[in-house]
């Protein structure tokens, strides 16, 4: 097995790709995934952020990062990070803990142009394929969808109903992807994209990212049903995984759910409050997301790739112990109450 390993790093040596929002959350899991594979990076980030963790989380690497500064709407600086590269992951897209004072020009415009600057520069240096992180937001809401169905790849989210209600993040996430697609299309682009649910995980990154924010404020007590922005969780590791291996399958096309299982926020919370009975988690009685239906194994395409999941037991409390380390949540002292720990028995939607 090990042979077999480093045989694949020294294939991948050679092989360059471009990461674009590698600094962030997901981004920084997918170049720490890409370097233990042997890949050379161009790394994409905001100018002035700190991207030192990028080359200090990865054992032994083959290959190597190079850090591109630039501002995702420049054309130019995209096209100088792209070229030379083998493969493109377009992981950027700004994302705010805060509603937007101005969604145009902090979510809407830098999430659509980015993309399709992108797109443009992959077709013109005639990269192998383009991996678009998008986005759960980018499916739900969908007010239109069955409610006997489970969401799956086939659901779009409806923008006028997120205009409605002012949100403006999922709106952001589907144009992007929706114009990347005909971009692809009309450029002769080999597009495939990834859309992953809640995402939890150890934080590479020195700053709090908005998905573990959901987590940490739910443990702080608060009621918020994540109505508009929830699906299920997944491991920040997997997404890396199933990023990389979406880029290495030829077969791999189209748009991939990335989740382990669909279910209500309110079962998520019982299952965190399980977990951590020493923080205040608000139990919900009534439904979250009315009509959402419970499905294990929705993220079918991937499995059938065969992508592995972590339980979600282990995405929430690798994410507790991130947060506390980083000094995010503080530290509470536990009930001494007898079986406040759940059972070996693996977490099923609904119960």
């Amino acid at each position: 097995m090990a042979a077999s390993t480093t045989e694949e790093k020294n294939q991948n040596h050679s092989k360059v790709v471009c990461v674009t929002g590698a600094n962030g959350f997901i981004g920084s899991w997918l170049v720490h995934s890409l370097l233990n594979k042997g890949y050379t990076i161009h790394a994409t980030i905001f100018p002035g952020t700190d991207a030192s963790h990028l080359t200090t989380t990865t054992t032994n690497p083959s290959g190597g990062v190079k850090i591109f500064e630039l501002d995702i709407q420049n054309t130019n600086d995209i096209h100088n990070a792209i070229k030379g590269c083998e493969g493109v992951f377009h992981v950027a897209s700004p994302c705010t803990l805060e509603t937007p004072k101005d969604p145009n020009s902090e979510l809407l415009v830098p999430a659509l142009k980015g993309t399709l600057y992108v797109i443009e520069a992959a077709a013109k240096y005639k990269v192998k394929r383009v991996v678009l992180t998008s986005s759960i937001s980018a499916l739900v809401p969908n007010p239109s969808w069955s409610n006997s169905v489970p969401v799956d790849e086939n659901s779009w989210t409806d923008l006028d109903y997120c205009r409605s209600r002012e949100k403006w993040y999922p709106i952001s996430k589907t144009q992007a992807e929706k114009e990347a697609w005909k971009k692809a299309e009309e450029s002769g682009v080999d597009l495939v994209t990834i859309l992953p649910s809640t995402c939890l995980g150890p934080l590479l990154q020195p700053s709090l990212n908005a998905s573990c924010a959901v987590l940490k404020q739910l443990l702080e007590g608060s009621k918020d049903t994540q109505e508009y922005h929830w699906l299920g969780v997944v491991h920040v590791k997997d997404v890396a995984n199933a990023q990389v291996l979406l880029y290495e399958t030829p077969s791999a096309s189209g748009r991939y759910l990335c989740t382990n299982g669909i279910y209500q926020f309110k079962d998520f919370a019982q299952v965190v409050s399980k977990l951590y009975p020493e923080f205040p988690v608000h139990r919900f009685e009534e439904e979250t997301q009315p009509g959402l239906v419970d499905c294990k194994n929705a993220a079918t395409k991937l499995l059938d790739l065969g992508l592995k999941f972590a339980p979600i037991e282990d995405a929430i409390r690798d994410t507790v112990e991130s947060l506390q380390t980083k000094g995010f949540l503080d530290k509470k002292e536990r009930p001494n109450l007898a079986n406040t720990r759940p059972g070996s028995e693996a977490w099923q939607p609904g119960l």
